[in-house]
């Protein structure tokens, strides 16, 4: 329009370039400053994701190497023979493993505003944990109302996880399973274990929308919501509640129970048990602690960054003031653009939008957006490395150092540990203690030489090329 009359018309419209000038450079930090604060947000989610990977990694070794097998028989359990209580201790390590692997999943669901634990990746891994107060393992069916729960006492009084998980779950409509490619069902391989109340899918993302696509069609949503609803024609979104009347995402509100938490509860109290029992020793017992605080501790920090928003007046205000400025933008360069005032303004517009919808889109970085942290992924990676640290036997280390596949002391010695034991035996008489030692070091001194000269000429010769190209 500028342009237009500016060419067509006597009036001109245009301004001094000075106030706009200074109030791009003002506009260009403080969208920096946007922007940065935001991708620190995404960049400590994932660096605390990082830790609960580490955590659960270090724990699952505590739990799975340093927990022993063989345990002295305790009152109840004099008549259990010595295989079957390893057997026990398997399966109560095994269980716990599947714990800090729900930990995780809890995690996820959790920071997605995702209430309870019936998931198809979640409610397997818990559902042995009891149910109520008393440790009993039975939760009113979803057929049941309220009323009837609490006319069966005290004793039917379910824990806070097993409450909101049933309540959400009534409270939902009927959930459509989302699709995965190919034959991909990671769910498959947990336990199969039937729940009372059907299981939500492992990812519950919004349905996209054209305005995901097109964001400036938004404007046009509620003129077409109001058309349908003129011609009786009504659609039903089953994900109505995650957006506003423009079709724009909501923020999903915090949930009340901290399933995370009450998973931790146990772990702790497996810990509590080991000690009682002296089934791990005060190092490890420090190492399993300060893994489960790990874990709680990003846990608190990934919560702080989900329910603590940049403020709303500063992101009003911020897109106020892009906006004024992308307005009286023409009629500063107008002067020496003319024509290509249009493409200028649009460039700019694309520079200064574009910014703040990445600061806006980073911000919260743990819901299903393609810019948003997969949880997915890293849940997985934690239950695949569960999975590794639980296929290894944990043998005695005897079993594999001292065999025919181990050359401990190449290259100076090539020898096997079996040999070298074997050839210290047949001359046992010729040598004394201090000799072999002796000849031990020698090695050791020989391949250090050896492996600096294999490898040190390689590093000479990139260095060298390194300056010949500079």
């Amino acid at each position: 329009m500028v342009c237009l009359v500016n060419e067509h018309t006597k009036i001109k419209f245009y301004v001094s370039s000075a106030m706009l000038t200074v109030l791009g450079t003002v506009l260009g930090l403080v969208i920096s400053f946007r922007t940065t604060s935001a991708y620190d947000r995404f960049w400590e989610g994932r660096r605390l994701w990082g830790n609960i990977q580490l955590a659960a990694r270090n724990l699952g070794m505590i739990i799975w190497i340093h927990v022993p097998l063989d345990r002295k028989a305790i009152p109840g359990e004099h008549e259990r023979s010595r295989p079957d209580r390893q057997l026990r201790a398997i399966i109560e390590r095994k269980s716990m493993m599947n714990l800090i692997q729900a930990f995780a999943v809890s995690v996820k669901h959790y920071l997605r505003s995702e209430p309870g634990i019936f998931y198809e990746d979640l409610y397997p891994l818990v559902s042995f944990l009891p149910q109520n107060i008393h440790g009993n393992h039975s939760v009113p069916t979803p057929r049941e109302s309220s009323e009837d729960s609490e006319e069966k006492g005290n004793d039917e009084m379910s824990l806070p996880m097993w409450n909101d998980s049933r309540n959400n779950t009534l409270t939902s409509k009927h959930p459509k399973k989302r699709s995965r490619k190919g034959t991909f069902d990671p769910e498959g391989v947990l336990p199969h274990i039937a729940s009372a109340v059907p299981l939500r899918p492992a990812r519950n993302p919004p349905s996209e929308h054209v305005t995901d696509l097109i964001p400036f069609l938004v404007v046009f949503k509620p003129f077409g919501d109001l058309f349908r609803k003129m011609i009786g024609k009504v659609r039903h979104e089953r994900d109505s509640g995650t957006r506003d009347w423009f079709g724009k995402k909501k923020d999903l509100t915090p949930i009340d129970s901290n399933v995370p938490l009450e998973i931790s509860l146990f772990l702790s109290s497996y810990l509590q048990m080991l000690l009682a029992q002296n089934l791990l020793t005060p190092a490890m017992a420090t190492g399993y602690s300060n893994a489960l605080v790990s874990m709680q501790d990003s846990l608190s920090n990934l919560e702080r960054i989900r329910t603590t928003p940049i403020p709303f007046a500063y992101q009003t205000h911020l897109r106020l003031s892009v906006w004024l400025y992308l307005i009286f933008l023409p009629f500063e360069i107008y002067t020496s653009f003319k024509w290509l005032t249009i493409p200028a303004v649009l460039f700019a517009a694309f520079l200064y939008l574009g910014f703040l919808e990445i600061g806006q889109e980073i911000e919260n970085p743990f819901n299903y957006d393609a810019n948003d942290l997969d949880l997915d992924h890293f849940c997985l990676s934690i239950q695949r490395e569960l999975a590794e640290i639980t296929a290894h036997p944990a043998p005695d280390p005897n079993s594999f150092i001292f065999s025919q596949w181990n050359q401990p002391f190449a290259p100076a010695d090539r020898r096997t540990a079996t040999d070298i034991l074997h050839e210290r035996q047949q001359h046992e008489e010729g040598h004394t203690e201090q000799a072999v030692i002796h000849g031990v070091r020698e090695d050791l001194l020989k391949s250090y030489r050896e492996i600096i000269k294999a490898t040190h000429h390689r590093d000479t010769q990139g260095a060298k090329w390194f300056r010949n190209d500079s």
